[in-house]
């Protein structure tokens, strides 16, 4: 799978869990540079408090569109040090 905005490859890998049909990364799997910190912070009922990267390629900030669980639930240990996108980055199979 890859996650690609702005021209850029932003993760590619084999190994991605499914939740709810987003894609989540392991952190590895991204190209260094393309994250920066968010703010921003989500909760889900279940998975329990997310937190935000901004997506950067070129100089252009797409805000918020990565977001990961530091400290998930037990239901949701499996998406643990890993990343899923959204906000216009495109999730799809390689190639």
């Amino acid at each position: 799978m890859q996650a690609t905005w702005n021209g850029a490859v932003i993760a590619e890998s084999d190994d991605t869990v499914v939740v709810e049909g987003n894609h989540y990364f392991t952190l590895d799997a991204v190209e260094p540079g393309f994250l920066q910190e968010s703010t921003h912070h989500t909760v889900c009922p279940w998975k329990g408090v997310a937190s935000y990267f901004d997506v950067v390629v070129d100089g252009k900030v797409n805000r918020n569109a990565a977001w990961y669980y530091p400290s998930p639930s037990t239901a949701a240990r499996d998406i643990a040090g890993r990343v899923a996108f959204w906000h216009g980055v495109r999730v799809g199979r390689a190639g």
